[in-house]
């Protein structure tokens, strides 16, 4: 089991760079870059380009997310360490709660074709209360312990944005080329939804990473630095907030950056 576990965990970190190393192309390199092209250098560069890096960013997705699944078993489900506790019972909260790990892309999905979605800041503010309102479930309804409903949560969001890639962004970006390609325009409602999925993408990206430090982020758990172990949990809210205001100061940097 420690050979499998080592091997997944390489597999995981390095799809993982090539997938978010890939999406913060899109999003802070070729978007500006993109919008600086008329429309015959659209038509050589974006048939050629395109697929290249979308074949490593997909396959990326899905070898990160399949690692990750793998991990999530053995170091929390085979090991027992969901909660503090291993020799804890598995109640029904805690069956619902897993549950709502890999169904949650659902409820989100919906919320993003909705008109919410067309507004990022009222979308923003009602992910952000889904996403407080799920941690509190993990941490006192199924009473996970820090690294549980850490590494959970992080497992909701990676599973939202592998879906986001395969059955969002992927079906659309075919068509886009294809249109390009052809000269001809692509139809904006597909170039819309693809470019807010991949920035949904990019916000849930950063707080994931710190999910994922799994082990290393313990020092805020067990009331060290006058933080109750009972609100543990609004620890990685804030990790959360953190990291989507730091995405937002990305793309304002990236929209600064010039060529020469």
């Amino acid at each position: 089991m420690d050979i499998v576990h080592v091997i997944f965990r390489w597999i995981h970190i390095l799809m993982g760079i090539m997938w978010i190393g890939l999406l913060y192309f899109f999003n802070f390199v070729n978007g500006p870059f993109a919008a600086t092209m008329d429309g015959e250098t659209k038509k050589k560069v974006v048939p050629e380009l395109m697929p290249r890096a979308l074949y490593w960013f997909r396959w990326g997705a899905a070898w990160t997310w399949f690692s990750g699944l793998i991990l999530l078993a053995l170091v929390f489900y085979h090991s027992k360490t969901v909660f503090d506790d291993p020799t804890t019972p598995w109640s029904i909260g805690v069956w619902v709660m897993l549950a709502v790990t890999f169904l949650a892309v659902f409820l989100y999905d919906a919320l993003a074709k909705s008109g919410l979605g067309k507004n990022p800041k009222v979308f923003g503010s009602v992910a952000f209360v889904c996403a407080a309102i799920i941690t509190v479930l993990f941490a006192k309804w199924a009473g996970f312990g820090w690294r549980g409903f850490n590494i959970h949560v992080g497992a909701m969001f990676g599973t939202t944005m592998a879906f986001n890639v395969w059955y969002r962004i992927w079906p659309a970006q075919q068509k886009i080329i294809r249109a390009v390609k052809e000269g001809a325009a692509p139809d904006p409602a597909l170039v819309a939804m693809a470019g807010s999925r991949s920035r949904h993408n990019t916000y849930m990206s950063i707080p994931l990473f710190w999910t994922m430090m799994n082990q290393h982020t313990i020092g805020f758990a067990g009331g060290a630095y006058g933080i109750p172990d009972s609100l543990g949990w609004l620890v990685l809210l804030v990790a959360i907030l953190l990291g989507w205001h730091i995405a937002f100061q990305f793309y304002k940097m990236a929209a600064k950056v010039k060529g020469f």
